[in-house]
């Protein structure tokens, strides 16, 4: 019977589906970090008392990439190239959502719209991230090998997605509102098709190295357009509605050190 977790298991069990999936969220969670670390450093005057929260929010990252890597070097893997249809990343930023790679290399300070921009693409990604960890923590939460990184990772993503709704609801108050809105509902539309189609790319990277028969494939990207059709139809909102988290000022300490794994 296919489930996630069936899924995931047999991706676990099996060391180049297992290197491939780390090395993905590897690449993508170090991507995060820089992106993260370059907003920080050009936070505009205004919103100064953002930039350390920020920074924080990147430095989880990086962490998060560490870990992935962590986890292949226990098993005696290396990472391996990241295949371009699967960077959501990169994929996000080809469709214009976020922040241009190429405004953050340059030096001159961001501007208010742009942290706007950042954090409703945070809350909207976050939300994709929290949404998919807490999955794999009913599943794998306990498992000796990867529980350990996966509760981590899952606690720091609650509180990213904490972070965006308050900032984001704070910002709304001073008169952002319209702008918010507008702006989540592009992330959202934009976010869950390129979720579809890395979720294709994955899943047939998975099924070449796993063997799968053409009808578990062909059930699974079924599955991936079920899915992408529910959000389609408004699943999508749940990325987009702003409520002031029970955690406050989530991000407003410093980062927990990454597990050793030995």
């Amino acid at each position: 019977m296919l489930s996630a977790k069936s899924l995931f298991q047999e991706i676990l069990d099996n060391d180049e589906s297992f290197r491939l999936f780390c090395s993905i969220a590897a690449s993508g969670e170090t991507q995060g970090g820089w992106e993260n670390g370059r907003i920080s450093a050009l936070v505009p005057p205004e919103q100064h008392e953002l930039a350390p929260k920020i920074a924080r929010h990147g430095a989880d990252e990086d962490k998060h990439g560490r870990i992935f890597n962590a986890l292949l070097k226990k098993r005696g893997l290396t990472p391996v190239p990241v295949p371009a249809e699967t960077d959501y990343t990169m994929l996000l930023e080809r469709h214009g959502i976020g922040l241009a790679h190429e405004r953050l290399r340059a030096e001159r300070p961001l501007t208010e719209q742009d942290i706007v921009t950042y954090l409703s693409h945070s809350r909207v990604t976050e939300q994709r991230a929290a949404d998919q960890m807490v999955m794999l923590v009913r599943y794998f939460g306990d498992h000796p090998e990867v529980g350990r990184a996966i509760r981590m990772i899952s606690n720091d993503e609650d509180n990213h997605l904490a972070y965006c709704h308050e900032e984001l609801l704070r910002l709304a108050y001073a008169g952002h509102g319209r702008t918010i809105q507008r702006v989540l509902r592009e992330c959202a539309l934009a976010e869950i098709r390129v979720y579809r189609d890395v979720s294709l790319a994955v899943m047939a990277h998975m099924g070449r190295i796993l063997g799968w028969p053409k009808a578990k494939s062909a059930a699974l990207t079924a599955g991936i357009h079920g899915v992408y059709a529910y959000e389609r139809a408004g699943g999508w909102r749940r990325m987009v509605s702003l409520a002031m988290p029970e955690r406050r000022d989530a991000l407003g300490g410093p980062t927990a050190p990454a597990p050793e794994f030995a």
